[in-house]
């Protein structure tokens, strides 16, 4: 058995190649191997975003207070409330954040595939973030198709924290 005390990580900000607006990163776990879990508490402040990324094993998102917005490539912007759990398949390409009033705090768990958990794509506009946008509009689709940004392994994650 192992206990990890509560603070015994220090917060980290979420980088600006990653977030857009205010967000703190609290690690919470990284499962030994062979296990390949691991989890991060991420508040975002009001209108405060993931940019697009996708993960290789899928995410999952409990929402633990406050308000936000999840969007999946190509469907509705959806608010998001405690107590919530949001399934991002593998290799969809969604954002997640607090809603434009209210901040946000979820508990997200993925799973690494050699290492990496997450693949960065572009940064969600301010106008896909807008209330009834929708990634279907291709006036809003911020490049030709989505771009691949930056492949994030674990061990650069762990040093920048994951959400």
């Amino acid at each position: 058995m192992n206990i990890k005390r509560a603070g015994s990580t220090p917060s980290q900000k979420g980088l600006a190649e990653w977030f857009s607006g205010a967000v703190r990163i609290d690690p919470l776990f990284q499962a030994p191997n062979p296990a390949r879990a691991v989890g991060t508490q991420v508040t975002f402040e009001p209108r405060a975003r993931t940019a697009w990324h996708t993960h290789p094993l899928g995410q999952t998102l409990i929402v633990t207070s406050g308000c936000g917005r999840a969007q999946r490539w190509g469907g509705p912007i959806e608010e998001i409330r405690p107590g919530d759990v949001v399934w991002f398949p593998p290799g969809e390409k969604h954002w997640h954040g607090a809603a434009p009033t209210t901040p946000m705090t979820h508990v997200a768990i993925q799973e690494q595939l050699k290492g990496k958990v997450v693949d960065w794509l572009e940064h969600v506009s301010d106008e896909q973030y807008g209330a009834g946008a929708t990634a279907t509009d291709p006036s809003l689709w911020p490049s030709p198709g989505p771009s691949r940004k930056e492949s994030v392994t674990e061990s650069e994650a762990s040093a920048h924290a994951r959400h």
